[in-house]
């Protein structure tokens, strides 16, 4: 008989463990603020940069057009969001942060940084930069591209 693993002993376990844990208490604290996971990141890749077609914000948060105009759509109702038309070409159109929605991104990075602190605060900066320098090694090495919104 093959001996079969037992599940703790799968480093992927471990990651998922902790990465579920860490995302679930996250997502609670952006909810207390009135937005999900995936609208705090569209939020934030919005933040450092001009008004920007929803095509070329996709590229760079790595998610789907769709996936960009259902969000900036529940954004724009939120009035954190804007969508103008282009200046430079009328029938393309451009997202960026409104004063409500700019305002915002420092206190909802300023949650994020809570919830890491809560998780890995007791490991010492070496420790924590080694965890991120091997994690981001295997996202290079496995071409990860999509980023994490749920």
């Amino acid at each position: 008989m093959v001996p079969v693993s037992d599940l703790t002993s799968h480093l992927g376990y471990w990651l998922r463990y902790v990465s579920n844990h860490v995302s679930h208490e996250f997502a609670r604290k952006l909810e207390e603020r009135g937005v999900t996971v995936a609208e705090w990141v569209l939020l934030r890749g919005l933040y450092d940069i001009k008004p920007a077609s929803p095509s070329h914000v996709a590229e760079r948060l790595g998610m789907t057009r769709g996936a960009i105009s259902k969000l900036a759509d529940r954004l724009i109702d939120k009035r954190l969001v804007e969508r103008r038309a282009n200046p430079d070409d009328a029938r393309a159109q451009t997202l960026s942060l409104t004063q409500g929605g700019r305002a915002l991104v420092p206190e909802l990075a300023s949650l994020a940084d809570k919830n890491d602190s809560e998780f890995f605060g007791h490991l010492s900066l070496g420790e924590r930069q080694l965890i991120q320098r091997i994690l981001e090694d295997v996202v290079k090495r496995r071409d990860l591209k999509a980023i994490p919104t749920s």
